[in-house]
């Protein structure tokens, strides 16, 4: 078991953590750079997704009060060590539950979203964190994630919200999105060429040709 100090916006906070959770020996700077960039307002509700060891979801129950802080993890152990760590830091009754994404969190919608979500391997968890929680929302809500790459978060948060703004500190990046809307926007319509399916193939098949032989000249 590892003991982590900190102080955040001008309150401490103590952490007991283990080996197996994520940044298990200091505070994660790029989730320190989300909460230095999130608005947290006194009761509202607040999702922290992902939630680790409980960093992000304790700080915010002391802005919002208790009652408006749901914490979630795929880990039990992370979600036990974050309701401890909750009890530790004097905002016990914190909900936590331990959930794939959204999956077994109850149906409800959030002012705040906060993920520091895992991008070591592939895409396929933050996609479904981002697309997801756009209707995890209330309108006018506000979407939070740090990450340390910027392009495929930049696209998509876009895509889905409608635009997004970006903060970089020491090589993470924070993207912020407000939800504006009950959908998402529409997405891109490929332009249709008027030609029936059997022209459109023709077609396809002789620009296929030409770019072959133009290769081919190269």
């Amino acid at each position: 078991m590892n003991t982590i100090y900190e102080t955040i916006n001008g309150t401490e906070f103590v952490f007991e953590t283990e080996d197996a959770l994520f940044s298990p020996h200091r505070a994660d700077r790029g989730t320190l750079f989300m909460l230095e960039s999130a608005v947290i307002r006194e009761g509202e509700k607040v999702l922290d997704l992902g939630c680790g060891y409980g960093l992000v979801g304790i700080y915010a129950a002391k802005i919002t009060g208790v009652q408006n802080v749901v914490m979630s993890d795929i880990s039990q152990n992370a979600v036990a060590c974050a309701l401890s760590n909750a009890e530790k830091n004097g905002v016990r009754g914190v909900r936590a539950y331990v959930s794939d994404g959204y999956r077994q969190i109850p149906p409800m919608e959030f002012d705040v979203i906060l993920s520091n979500p895992p991008y070591h391997v592939d895409f396929a968890v933050p996609k479904r964190f981002i697309e997801q929680g756009f209707y995890r929302l209330h309108r006018g809500g506000r979407f939070y994630m740090v990450t340390h790459r910027k392009k495929w978060y930049q696209n998509r948060i876009a895509a889905v919200f409608g635009g997004v703004q970006i903060r970089e500190k020491d090589g993470y990046f924070v993207f912020i999105a407000e939800k504006r809307s009950a959908c998402p926007p529409p997405k891109p319509q490929k332009q249709k060429s008027g030609l029936s399916k059997k022209l459109a193939r023709k077609q396809k098949n002789r620009e296929h040709k030409k770019t072959g032989a133009e290769k081919s000249a190269c």
